[in-house]
């Protein structure tokens, strides 16, 4: 039903074992827009509807089937959530600046990963970008200057460019997207490394869509196979804009941690 809903229109989708009616759209090429409870305001429906404990799984299974789910307006004081940190520079990007799966270097990954702007005085204004992981890795192939493409990566560009029985397996993505990151981070400066990471985005059709107060991402980090996930980052879009004052994110793994 959900592939049904028109981009932009606001329609209602039932949800849950009690077809709770939520309001919903699109306003992207993939992810769906949850903006709470059709015809309630207010209230967090991401508590007490979607993460309830009869919903949950079926919360979850939502989350895979769309990959990005983004909850609206949502007031709320879970004490659940951590502050997003690292620090990024002119002269060096943070971690969070790289396209990444969370738990990156853990044996097991979380299932999901929200991402979350609380209510607060100062506006955000860097981006936080997400695209499925199989058009990363496309992108960050296809956007690489040319004097930084090496044979074997030049090879697993033709793979990817290929039909999906051509791709390289699912279990080296992570390798082959580690090998392009780290020429680019010695082989480019802070803002030519950005700029790179900017074209990727564009290439990958990412959702760099502006944060909104009280806005809720919940994307699809980890299930059978990572290919089906989404990697995100940090994403700087005005060159040279690291020093600017933004709100700050929150984040957590919740179906890890509110199990």
């Amino acid at each position: 039903m959900t592939n049904q809903l028109q981009s932009d229109l606001e329609q209602t989708l039932p949800f849950g074992p009690e077809r709770t009616a939520l309001s919903v759209s699109r306003n992207h090429a993939f992810g769906l827009v949850i903006h709470g409870v059709a015809g309630q305001s207010g209230g967090d429906y991401l508590h007490e509807v979607l993460l309830a404990k009869n919903c949950r799984e079926a919360f979850w299974e939502l989350i895979e089937r769309e990959g990005l789910v983004i909850c609206k307006n949502v007031p709320t004081d879970h004490p659940g959530y951590r502050k997003v940190r690292g620090k990024s520079s002119k002269v060096k990007l943070s971690q969070a600046e790289y396209y990444h799966h969370d738990g990156c270097s853990c044996p097991s990954k979380p299932r999901v990963v929200e991402i979350r702007l609380p209510y607060q005085d100062i506006e955000r204004t860097v981006a936080t970008a997400v695209a499925p992981f199989a058009d990363v890795m496309l992108a960050m192939l296809q956007t690489l200057p040319a004097s930084l493409v090496t044979d074997e990566l030049k090879m697993s560009l033709e793979r990817f460019s290929g039909t999906r029985d051509e791709w390289p397996p699912a279990e080296s993505w992570d390798s082959i997207q580690g090998r392009v990151t780290r020429i680019v981070r010695k082989e480019l400066d802070a803002e030519s490394c950005r700029a790179y990471f900017r074209d990727v985005d564009q290439q990958a059709n990412a959702y760099v869509m502006p944060w909104e107060m009280g806005e809720s991402r919940l994307m699809l980090n980890n299930t059978g196979s990572l290919s089906t996930t989404m990697q995100h980052r940090r994403a700087y879009q005005p060159a040279d804009q690291t020093a600017a004052q933004n709100g700050s994110l929150v984040k957590r793994w919740p179906a890890e941690e509110l199990d």
